[in-house]
């Protein structure tokens, strides 16, 4: 049988998941919004497909499985807009589909655990953005749809060395606020175990297994480094982009035990002291 994956939105994610499955004999589709991306993409093995173009998208109609990552915008999911009766029509031949969602779904919980039954009552518009495009993913018939609710990524190219490098990481300290994170290859193996283990309708939570406080990430990337620890700034007077202060307005430690129990992933990177040594020995290399 063709394993055939198209990925819509192939970010940094996807092509994470792309690394394990082309060795697999995968076809992989991966679009991008620009034609300037495309030779990078192809160099990896996907075949590049421009989307949003003119009607549907180049080798969705040959898909066997489908992963979605592309945000939402204020009129909701983008791929669905565009394409939602393709995909509808597509969908009872799907073996498997995957939307990357987000924690930010469920809010802010004062530190508390929370875990895949929690209520959705996101703190941000960004999360209820993603509440709505879960719920319209959902609503496709015969859809096998599994939502994979990401934390804090991070991995190659997406750590917190070069700003410590640079002297201008801060450790910024919001008394009680925890995060929880994930390693960029873990999403892979988490994604690559429910392909092989389909449950539609199944709902995951992909972080590692230990909240931390921020300030901490970047005292122990600084201490990996030999280098100083960076300045300490209080929360209400940093300065920071709308962006990076929403990520504030949420605190919660995120339970990833479905992913152990119901697919038998063993995490890479368990917690971030193991994921930055690893960052740290590959930029070595």
């Amino acid at each position: 049988m063709d394993k055939i994956l198209f990925s819509f939105g192939h970010g940094y994610s996807s092509q994470a998941l792309a690394r394990l499955l082309i060795p697999q004999g995968w076809t992989i589709y991966g679009t991008t919004r620009h034609p300037e991306k495309a030779q990078a993409i192809r160099a990896t093995g996907v075949i590049p497909v421009l989307f949003p173009g003119d009607g549907p998208p180049e080798g969705l109609d040959r898909a066997t499985h489908l992963l979605t990552s592309a945000a939402p915008s204020e009129a909701g999911d983008p791929v669905l807009a565009a394409l939602g009766p393709e995909i509808a029509a597509l969908a009872p031949r799907l073996a498997w589909a995957g939307y990357l969602s987000t924690t930010g779904v469920y809010g802010h919980h004062g530190g508390d655990w929370v875990d895949e039954s929690a209520p959705l009552d996101p703190a941000t518009r960004r999360g209820q953005l993603r509440v709505l495009a879960e719920a319209q993913w959902q609503a496709i018939p015969g859809l096998p749809l599994h939502i994979f609710r990401l934390a804090g990524i991070y991995g190659p190219g997406r750590g917190p060395f070069a700003k410590v490098k640079a002297g201008t990481a801060r450790r910024i300290v919001k008394p009680g606020q925890v995060f929880s994170r994930t390693h960029v290859e873990d999403i892979a193996q988490v994604l690559a175990a429910s392909i092989a283990r389909p449950n539609p309708g199944a709902v995951y939570n992909v972080c590692d297994d230990d909240p931390a406080a921020p300030q901490d990430v970047i005292a122990y990337a600084a201490e990996l480094l030999g280098l100083p620890l960076p300045p300490e700034v209080p929360y209400e007077s940093a300065e920071m982009t709308p962006m990076a202060r929403s990520f504030y307005a949420e605190s919660k430690r995120v339970r990833n035990t479905r992913i152990k129990e119901e697919l038998g992933v063993k995490l890479l990177y368990p917690d971030y002291r193991t994921g930055l040594q690893a960052l740290l020995h590959a930029e070595e290399d």
